[in-house]
């Protein structure tokens, strides 16, 4: 029997389980109010948009929740999600997958991994078992945090280092 696509499943709803959301939530002191990538059957806020309202197509503002599709789509929610936080002032907490070889994590997470962006990168330990999977994720997993950038006028009154231009 041939698999495709390195454990690539046909599923892209597993719910995000709530030991994780709720831990998340109380170790950064955020409350999201909205999940931006969800179903009925599986968000963890009263606020959500659905696969129908399409939270690509959709504003976000305060702090969001996202779990994506893990599949060729999950660039395009990394990349709503950096545009979100760094001109629209939201803030996202997001669980992806560590996948450190992709454009999407090159684009939009190393570049808060070396401070050239707001937020914050937490690797998590162990591996991820979604709420309706056989087993755990076959890869490791990571919350990622983006952050809105800081008001120019608080960037500006920054002081310069002496010999940094």
């Amino acid at each position: 029997m041939k698999r495709s696509v390195h454990f690539s499943s046909f599923r892209h709803d597993y719910e995000t389980p709530s030991l994780l959301f709720r831990y998340w939530c109380d170790r950064l002191g955020l409350s999201p109010s909205i999940d931006v990538c969800a179903t009925v059957a599986n968000t963890k806020c009263v606020r959500f948009f659905t696969p129908k309202t399409n939270g690509l197509l959709q504003f976000w503002s305060g702090t969001c929740w996202m779990n994506p599709p893990y599949g060729r789509e999950i660039g395009k929610w990394v990349a709503k999600a950096s545009v979100a936080a760094f001109h629209q002032s939201a803030t996202v907490v997001a669980l992806l997958p560590a996948r450190t070889d992709t454009k999407w994590w090159h684009d939009y997470v190393e570049p808060i991994l070396l401070g050239t962006l707001p937020g914050q990168v937490h690797f998590l330990k162990g591996r991820v078992r979604f709420v309706g999977a056989k087993s755990s994720a076959p890869f490791p997993s990571v919350i990622v945090v983006f952050q809105p950038r800081p008001p120019l006028r608080l960037m500006a009154a920054v002081p310069k280092v002496a010999g940094c231009t």
